[in-house]
């Protein structure tokens, strides 16, 4: 592959498919995650928890962690068209029945942390969250499929601009219909949305005339789970584990950013601006995710995926060294205008080195395994920063050894903790360059190439209602 692909060619062909996809995707995105701030914020407004709001953000990234190998197998075993409707259409069907419960229920229900309406609504709606993310598997998918080899990049990395034009407008919109309609206006438009959605996508033919799945025993597995083949097929290529394992520590690492980036920010603007600042820096996401699409991430994209986050974790660690409203502007630039390319590179990779029928199983494997990792991070480290880390600075051993340049005080144990983090990620980065699975990932990526029969005839598809009735139990076993 040259270092300068073709460009992508949204007009016509497949890539006009997966642009469509691609629109529908990001609709179906907005809504979904205008849904979880909007009931955060909801929450928090009517009782007052802030318990109630961390076990929000709990229920979904254990949900997310728990779900994606579940939800990879469907994305394996079944056209991906008919998981990206039955996926609409489940989010939708629990959404409605949270309308329902919110409508019948008396309004001083929810306004106690302990009410039982209050969490029967919440997990009714975090439900038709997490019942949208098969889509989010699905689409690294729909890449390999309706994308040519040496223009993927371009397409993972309009991908993440699509990303982040989604935070982007969650951000916005959430806050306000939360302000102005309450939670009925979140789901009349959410609902909306989606029956829309539904209507596009129905219209939309997708050229799946490849295996969608493997068959029955052909590679060992059935149309079950399978995490003990998609195991074996991860550990199988050379250098796959630790590139998940890495992207997992680094995960790990940020779990830091979730529990403390909130607290150090209000300590140096007030919560207007910053606000304003998060509107911002989710824009640079979307600038991030369209230099990917124009100019994509040459031969060595595993490269790129370890010099991106170097520059990630380098600037982490260096803004919190002064106290200033500017540096972690700056730094926070880099690292949303970069982060598409760590993304995009990692999609890349996998979609290459990966046989298409068990994307959706690797891609489930590699989200799972992640996502796993902040929320661990984020519960361990708001406590340690309170009682350890802070005491430690604002008049501990650390405030006198380094108080004198460094500051003291609760915001400058919370820059401890950057600076820190920052260091590990660089060390870390630094010996996977140098390390012999680098290097073996990379051989294996120069030499993977698409050897599927191209007159292969696709599988015997499973239907909507199949998929639906697979794809419900299973959300609701969250």
């Amino acid at each position: 592959m040259s270092d300068r692909a073709p460009a992508l060619d949204l007009r016509s062909g497949p890539e006009r498919v997966f642009a469509h996809l691609l629109v529908n995707n990001v609709l179906v995105s907005v809504v979904n995650y205008t849904v979880w701030f909007a009931v955060t914020f909801w929450v928090f407004l009517e009782t007052g928890s802030v318990f109630a709001t961390g076990m929000i953000a709990g229920i979904f990234l254990v949900a997310t962690a728990g779900t994606g190998i579940w939800f990879g197998s469907l994305v394996d075993h079944h056209r991906k068209h008919t998981v990206l409707q039955a996926s609409a259409v489940a989010s939708t069907a629990f959404y409605a029945l949270a309308l329902a419960v919110y409508l019948l229920t008396p309004a001083e229900s929810f306004t106690t942390a302990g009410s039982l309406p209050l969490w029967v609504f919440v997990v009714l709606l975090m439900l038709g969250v997490i019942a949208g993310n098969p889509r989010m598997i699905a689409l690294p998918t729909l890449v390999t499929l309706l994308v040519p080899e040496d223009r993927r990049d371009r397409a993972n990395g309009l991908a993440g601009s699509a990303s982040g034009l989604s935070m982007l407008v969650t951000s916005v919109i959430s806050g306000l219909l939360v302000a102005f309609g309450g939670m009925a206006a979140v789901l009349a438009l959410t609902l909306t949305v989606l029956v829309l959605s539904i209507g596009h996508l129905a219209l939309v033919r997708v050229p799946e005339d490849r295996p969608a799945a493997s068959a029955p025993g052909a590679d060992g597995a059935g149309a079950g789970v399978d995490l003990r083949g998609t195991l074996r097929l991860v550990r199988g290529v050379p250098g796959l584990l630790p590139l998940i394992l890495f992207s997992c520590f680094n995960n790990f690492l940020g779990g830091a950013f979730m529990a403390l980036m909130d607290p150090y920010g209000l300590s140096l603007m007030s919560v207007q601006a910053w606000g304003l600042l998060w509107g911002g820096l989710s824009a640079l996401m979307i600038v991030g995710g369209l230099l990917v699409a124009r100019v994509g991430l040459g031969s060595r994209p595993i490269r790129v995926l370890l010099l991106v986050n170097a520059a990630m974790w380098a600037v982490t660690m260096l803004f919190p060294l002064v106290s200033s409203v500017l540096t972690l502007t700056v730094a926070m630039a880099v690292f949303m205008t970069v982060m598409p390319f760590a993304e995009a590179a990692e999609q890349t990779v996998l979609q290459r080195v990966v046989p298409f029928e068990r994307q959706g199983r690797v891609f489930g494997f590699a989200q799972s395994v992640e996502q796993a990792a902040s929320p661990l991070t984020a519960f361990l480290m708001a406590p340690f920063t309170q009682f350890v880390v802070i005491p430690f600075m604002t008049d501990g051993a650390g405030a006198r050894a380094i108080g004198g340049w460094f500051g003291t005080g609760a915001d400058r144990g919370i820059a401890l903790v950057f600076v820190v983090t920052g260091l590990i990620g660089v060390v870390v980065v630094l010996a996977a360059l140098a390390s012999p699975a680098y290097r073996r990932l990379s051989a294996a990526y120069a030499a993977a190439r698409e050897d599927a029969p191209a007159d292969e005839p696709p599988p015997a598809p499973a239907d909507d209602a199949v998929v639906l009735d697979r794809l419900v139990p299973q959300a609701a076993s969250c």
